[in-house]
C-alpha cells in the first residue's frame, strides 16, 4: 500500500488556473499508474485524467480536454494536474489514485486503481 497526498486546491474565479499535486510515498512513482478523479456534491465520482506506469500514455475526460494537463516528476515522486480555464462545473473534491499493476493505456476507471488520497477541494466561483 502506498500513501498519496493531494495539494493545491482552493478557490479560484472562472477562467482561472490551479495546479494540483499528488505526492507519493513508498516505492518509486516511476512504477505506478496515477489517476485523477473528482466528486462534486450529489454527483458520482468521475475520472478526470490518468497517466500510465511509464508515462507514455495520458488520458483525459472529454469535459477537461484542452484545459487540463497531467504530468509527472519522478525525482519528486509527484504527479501534477494543471487546470486552466476553470469553470464552475469543475468545482469538486479532487482525488488522486495509484496502482502498481501495469496499465498500458492510462485509465479513467476507478477500479483500475488500488490506493487513494484524501482529496483536495477545488471551488470555482466568482
Amino acid at each position: 500500500q502506498v500513501q498519496l497526498v493531494e495539494s493545491g486546491g482552493g478557490l479560484v474565479q472562472p477562467g482561472g488556473s490551479l495546479r494540483l499535486s499528488c505526492t507519493y510515498s513508498g516505492s518509486r512513482l516511476y512504477y505506478y499508474a496515477i489517476g485523477w478523479f473528482r466528486q462534486a456534491p450529489g454527483k458520482e465520482r468521475e475520472g478526470v485524467s490518468g497517466i500510465n506506469n511509464n508515462g507514455a500514455s495520458k488520458n483525459y475526460a472529454d469535459s477537461v480536454k484542452g484545459r487540463f494537463t497531467i504530468s509527472r516528476d519522478t525525482a519528486k515522486n509527484t504527479v501534477y494536474l494543471q487546470m486552466n480555464n476553470l469553470k464552475p462545473a469543475d468545482t469538486a473534491v479532487y482525488y488522486c489514485a495509484a496502482t502498481k499493476r501495469w496499465i498500458g493505456v492510462a485509465s479513467l476507471e476507478a477500479n483500475a486503481y488500488d490506493d487513494w488520497g484524501q482529496g483536495t477541494q477545488v471551488i470555482v466561483s466568482s
